[in-house]
């Protein structure tokens, strides 16, 4: 599946009271004929969208010079993005995570997996 910045862009979400911050204000500082310069505009955006702990960490490395980054967090916070790597951090139904759980049970002992 790919996903385009263009797809994620929801009328009215940046009206009223409630209102949320659209990917378009967040590129648009940066200008328009600058925008597609950003490193997520020139990326796979299926990285930003990975189950890899390698990709996303991939991901989070190319957000962490853009010059629009602390803007993309709070875009993305605001619309409280489900899932992706937005402004170098990785979201999961909505909220900031340090890593994307793996399908499948924990280890009951995480110890024996360090020192295995």
């Amino acid at each position: 599946m790919t996903v385009l910045f263009s797809e994620l862009l929801v009328p009215g979400w940046a009206e009223g009271e409630n209102a949320m911050i659209g990917l378009n204000a967040v590129t648009g500082i940066y200008g328009d004929d600058n925008a597609f310069t950003l490193p997520c505009h020139n990326s796979d955006p299926e990285i930003f969208f990975s189950d890899k702990s390698e990709e996303i960490a991939y991901a989070k490395s190319l957000c962490a010079a853009c010059p629009v980054k602390k803007q993309c967090l709070e875009g993305a916070l605001s619309r409280q993005e489900p899932a992706g790597v937005w402004g170098g951090e990785l979201f999961e139904e909505g909220v900031v995570i340090a890593v994307k759980r793996l399908p499948g049970r924990p280890r009951l002992n995480q110890n024996l997996v360090a020192t295995a």
